[in-house]
């Protein structure tokens, strides 16, 4: 049922798991994936109850988890994951853009939101991305966030807006709310990426941002990045 191992796979294996009751869907994704030589398909069920026994006997480091399916919601399971299992990274799933869905989502620990008919590609972009990274963001996320944010300004209000910054804790924020990963910043500032990790976590401490979600709130309520 699984992809066995192959003798040119690299030793460092992203271990993936898919929730999912649309089955040519889910076999579709798994062929995918599957191709890639970094990537193990290592689970499969058809509803959140099914994937919570699941992972009782395995480990995978990313699940893609779809919003709808009968039994137990993608909604429903995603905090039962990251309370049981906190380190592993849940991309969800969804044939709908919904920008309110997509910040509830992230607020309960979603590190990436992909529409169903997002290609193989930016599937599998997305997956490094949340195993590396921790978060994926694409125009669909970043524009969610936004929309959260507006809505929810006076709520926030509590969270500091000028944490005095250093002229390049701005530069790398900004290049974090583009998009650029850690290894591009610290080409482009000249630093190491374990440096512009540190700034990273310098900048939550700052900020009061727990997450990269929070960091681009933070930047767009600060004026550091333009709300469009």
């Amino acid at each position: 049922m699984y992809n066995p191992m192959r003798k040119d796979e690299p030793a460092e294996l992203i271990k993936v798991a898919i929730a999912d009751d649309h089955i040519l869907f889910r076999a579709g994704v798994k062929t995918a994936l599957s191709m890639q030589k970094d990537i193990r398909m290592v689970g499969e069920a058809d509803n959140g109850m099914q994937l919570l026994n699941l992972l009782k006997h395995i480990t995978p480091d990313v699940i893609l988890l779809d919003i709808q399916m009968p039994i137990m919601d993608g909604i429903t399971t995603l905090p039962e994951i990251k309370k049981l299992y906190p380190d592993i990274r849940v991309i969800m799933l969804t044939m709908h853009n919904d920008h309110s869905m997509i910040s509830k989502l992230m607020e309960l620990g979603a590190n990436a939101y992909l529409t169903k008919n997002s290609d193989s590609e930016v599937i599998y972009e997305a997956v490094k991305t949340v195993y590396e990274q921790e978060y994926f963001f694409n125009q669909l996320t970043n524009k969610a966030l936004i929309d959260g944010l507006r809505v929810k300004r006076q709520a926030e209000s509590a969270m500091p807006v000028d944490a005095k910054l250093t002229e390049k804790e701005i530069t790398i924020l900004k290049m974090m709310c583009e998009e650029k990963s850690t290894k591009e910043i610290a080409d482009l500032v000249d630093l190491s990426p374990r440096t512009v990790e540190a700034i990273r976590d310098k900048l939550k401490n700052k900020t009061g941002a727990k997450s990269m979600a929070g960091l681009v709130m933070y930047a767009v309520k600060s004026g550091i990045i333009e709300n469009k």
